[in-house]
């Protein structure tokens, strides 16, 4: 979620990191000595596995790439030459290469680039694959690591940009590690064509990448006769929600929207996510929460007894606060058991002091599902039943189930409460149908949630996600009554655009929007129109 205005997803009040880091990127430092990096190669030689990674040889030769690409002089990060590639409406530029490694081996991808939504990840490593993105005019480094499965001789590497945006320049990519001694199949180089990937990962931030490099088709979901059906039972925690809600974020910071105390926050909110936890710097995993000084001083001393007191006054009325941790430039990772652990301890002692009912998922700086949804599932267990756990993932991380975010959703089925992706910003995608929609529409929006559905969620545990004024958001703002229209076509098969879905999802659970702050600005008209709405539906 957006800090500034105009930035493509939910940003913080502030960012220590660097502006590449902030950017969604996952920049981790190469070590300056590489056998210390590589289990399981130490007999190999060690060094750049990219063939031709910095185009200097005026051509794509070691590349396959789709549409528009092409070698450029100018710019060129260093060297000579670079490569630019132009995404089309149905395509998103891919260049790819594979390249031989060894199994239970670590390697370090790497690579320079610029424009907007460009990515840069891994396929096929056995385990969870890598990907960052960025969205940036200068040049920027993407980077990111990954241990390769028993077995996998072979990984694909790739770059690309996003449907419908402008071209993308990269160059200096480098996959460092040991060397293997298979020789890269062509077969598997095709079987990585963005026709059978449509993206990115998870987080456009590294989840912030859109973290989860999607390899899987929208033909690849599930068929339309493996939908929910339309009298799914919900079967999740029981939260002491109505059956549809709505649900809003609230800020924690000034980012020139209206700023609220908590007791003003619209009474049609349901679900109120307060933003952001922070991370704990000195101990990985771990989080903590306190009302930020400068927004206290901007609402006139609003002191963290009133807030706790606003916190009870709104839970009192039926609604439920919620702790989100991340937004695009929150740090939290979660990526072993020992970090796990430190994050169910202190988000359950964050919860217990402010009375916080539960936590919201938007990381958008990357996410490992299966450290990240024991964590939640070991949260929830000591929280008890009544804890409301939702996710606000950006498109991409959800577009199919091999992504991360998708993952986690799936990992902590049991006790999720609401997925409300973040239909914006997000450019053309393919919906459940196979066809592109772009954002900013109806068909956009009831296509992905299908997508979702088909993918293994319930009803009841998706929403819809959007800007509560187009100055929330770079783009993908849609009118109010479109989302109505959009929870209508879903739940009844009535008030659709050209996409019908295959199924009547009565349960469907709700809209979301970033955020209450926005809403206010532009005059409540989100929670106006779409707060009644919802409410009314059966």
């Amino acid at each position: 979620m957006a800090r500034s205005l105009q930035q493509p997803s939910h940003r913080r009040r502030r960012s220590p990191l660097p502006a590449a880091l902030a950017a969604g990127t996952t920049a981790l430092a190469l070590a300056a000595t590489g056998l210390a990096l590589f289990a399981g190669g130490a007999n190999a030689a060690v060094g750049n596995l990219v063939s031709n990674g910095g185009f200097e040889g005026g051509n794509l030769n070691g590349w396959t790439c789709t549409g528009g690409a092409s070698v450029v002089g100018t710019p060129a990060h260093s060297g000579s030459y670079a490569l630019n590639a132009a995404p089309s409406a149905s395509d998103t530029a891919e260049c790819r290469q594979t390249v031989s490694v060894l199994p239970n081996t670590s390697y370090s991808l790497a690579g320079w680039v610029q424009g907007p939504y460009t990515y840069l990840g891994v396929r096929g490593t056995g385990g969870t694959d890598p990907s960052t993105w960025s969205s940036q005019a200068s040049w920027n480094q993407l980077s990111s690591t990954f241990t390769t499965g028993a077995g996998v001789n072979s990984v694909t590497l790739y770059v690309h940009g996003w449907y419908g945006q402008g071209a993308y320049n990269a160059d200096d990519i480098t996959l460092t590690g040991p060397g293997g001694t298979a020789s890269p199949s062509a077969s598997a180089s095709a079987s990585a064509s963005p026709s059978a990937s449509a993206s990115a990962s998870a987080s456009p931030s590294a989840s912030a990448s859109p973290s989860a490099s999607t390899s899987a088709s929208p033909s690849a979901s599930a068929s339309p006769s493996a939908s929910a059906s339309p009298t799914v039972t919900p079967t999740g925690p029981v939260t002491d929600l109505p059956k549809h809600v709505v649900t809003g974020y609230w800020h924690n910071f000034d980012n020139g929207a209206t700023v609220q105390k908590l007791s003003e926050v619209q009474s049609a909110y349901d679900i109120i996510e307060v933003s952001f936890a922070d991370a704990v710097p000195t101990k990985t995993g771990a989080i903590t929460f306190q009302l930020d000084p400068g927004l206290s001083s901007k609402l006139g001393g609003y002191t963290d007894a009133q807030f706790r007191a606003d916190v009870k006054a709104k839970q009192a009325a039926g609604k439920k606060v919620v702790l989100s941790i991340g937004g695009q430039n929150g740090a939290i990772s979660v990526g072993d058991a020992t970090a796990a652990a430190a994050f169910t301890d202190s988000a359950y002692a964050v919860l217990k002091d402010y009375g916080f009912d539960g936590i919201d998922v938007d990381l958008e700086n990357g996410l490992n599902p299966e450290h990240l949804g024991n964590a939640l599932l070991n949260l929830q267990a000591k929280v008890g039943s009544k804890f409301v756990l939702t996710m606000a993932p950006e498109t991409i991380g959800v577009y199919s189930t091999d992504g991360a975010y998708f993952k986690l959703a799936l990992k902590t089925k049991s006790i999720l409460t609401v997925m409300n992706t973040q239909f914006y910003n997000s450019g053309g995608m393919n919906g459940c149908d196979g066809k592109v929609y772009n954002q900013g529409t109806i068909d956009f929006i009831t296509a992905q949630v299908c997508t979702q559905i088909q993918g293994g969620l319930r009803p009841d545990q998706v929403g819809i996600g959007v800007p509560a004024s187009s100055k929330a958001a770079g783009g993908g703002y849609v009118a109010p009554s479109v989302v109505n229209n959009a929870l209508s076509c879903l739940a009844t098969g009535t008030n659709c655009g050209s996409f019908v879905p295959p199924a009547k999802w009565p349960t469907i659970r709700g809209a979301m929007t970033w955020s209450t702050n926005w809403d206010a600005n532009n005059g409540n008209a989100f929670s106006n129109t779409v707060g009644p709405f919802v409410h009314a539906m059966p």
